[in-house]
């Protein structure tokens, strides 16, 4: 006797508690860098960074050295507690792109997660970039985590073409790396323009003005150098005696279609 096809919710149940056992601990984990990166910024606004260690960062959490350790390698780490998660947040809409999305959109609408890390906590990233002014430790660790961005999309954007195609006239390797560091760029430039203004004024305005600049500049170009394979015909009609036989694209339009019959039959 066959067995009754299984429901495909079944197998999905047990996925559930640790789908939410998981977001918890996720959840717990970034609260905990972000405590731990409030005692750095207070020590090293206090104290300065150089005289401040690990242990006191930790203690003035209330937690132990170790768990310090567990979050961060170093205290110049500490005050940076959302870039690891906001990378996997800008990766992710990259991978959920619908597949009609201009891939320079796609790149504008992953950074807008960087953007929003730190329009989520104006004064606490006022206060962070005046302290990367003054410790260049920190401005470098910054342009290091910025780095890791730029990356990002770069190879989204390079695996939307042929990275090793040089064909004369085929520039879109060399326009999908520099537009890469252009929506960076652009990102940067408002961010550092809004934090200098005390975290005041319309963030996402102006970075959307800033990426209509890089959309205009590189935009029409990607792709603009390959040659267009040429359609395929809606239609193809064959005969024999008195049949007729239609074979269309499944895209076709129909009255493509029936024009194709139409002018066979005529022909016959």
């Amino acid at each position: 006797m066959p067995q009754p096809a299984r429901s495909s919710r079944t197998n999905a149940v047990p996925d559930a508690p640790e789908s939410a056992a998981g977001s918890r601990a996720a959840a717990q984990r970034l609260k905990m860098r972000r405590e731990l990166a409030a005692a750095a910024m207070d020590l090293f606004s206090a104290k300065g960074y150089e005289a401040t260690t690990v242990d006191e960062i930790a203690a003035r959490a209330g937690v132990a050295r170790r768990t310090f350790f567990r979050h961060f390698r170093s205290k110049e780490e500490a005050i940076f507690p959302d870039h690891d998660d906001t990378l996997v947040r800008a990766e992710a809409v990259l991978n959920a792109a619908p597949p009609h999305e201009h891939p320079l959109d796609t790149v504008c609408r992953g950074i807008k997660e960087v953007m929003k890390m730190y329009a989520g906590s104006p004064t606490v990233s006022v206060a962070r970039y005046k302290l990367t002014r003054e410790v260049p430790t920190l401005r470098e660790a910054e342009i290091a985590s910025v780095a890791r961005y730029e990356r990002l999309f770069t190879r989204y954007l390079l695996g939307h073409f042929d990275e090793h195609d040089h064909q004369p006239g085929n520039d879109d390797p060399l326009l999908a790396e520099v537009a890469a560091s252009a929506v960076v760029t652009a990102h940067n430039h408002v961010l550092r323009r809004w934090l200098r203004a005390g975290g005041q004024g319309d963030v996402e305005t102006q970075l959307d003005h800033a990426f209509a600049i890089v959309r205009e500049t590189f935009g029409s170009g990607i792709g603009a150098g390959r040659t267009a394979k040429p359609k395929p015909a809606a239609a193809s009609v064959s005969t024999s005696d008195e049949v007729l036989v239609a074979v269309a694209r499944t895209d076709a339009p129909l009255d493509e279609i029936m024009q194709t019959i139409k002018q066979a039959l005529k022909n016959k």
